[in-house]
């Protein structure tokens, strides 16, 4: 799985609570991700295997609404997104200041 911003922020709001099921709009307020993002992400993780996807069973004239389609990580999915976000602040600088506020050697001013 190729992780990118996006990616990591899906991943990090399944991981939030791994048993619970999400739909679109749920990850979109929890992501800030449109759905032009947030849906071919879901897609490749789906084929990916790292999550699966039910449509909820209602009547959408009784509900007021269409179904949703709720998303959930695998059990794989869980260990590969763990793995795939510590890896990855692993590479990531540590953003906490250094003592006296000097920056490291060669690090950029920005």
């Amino acid at each position: 799985m190729r992780m990118t911003i996006p990616v990591a922020k899906v991943l990090s709001a399944l991981l939030a609570d791994p048993e619970a099921e999400r739909y679109g709009l749920d990850l979109m307020k929890l992501t800030g991700l449109p759905s032009g993002t947030l849906y071919p992400v879901l897609h490749r993780l789906q084929a990916a295997g790292w999550l699966v996807s039910d449509w909820e069973e209602v009547a959408p004239t009784a509900a007021g609404r269409p179904a949703r389609r709720y998303y959930r990580l695998t059990a794989e999915g869980v260990r590969a997104a763990r793995q795939a976000l510590a890896e990855l602040r692993a590479l990531s600088p540590d953003p906490r200041p250094r003592r006296g506020g000097a920056e490291p050697t060669g690090a950029p001013a920005w």
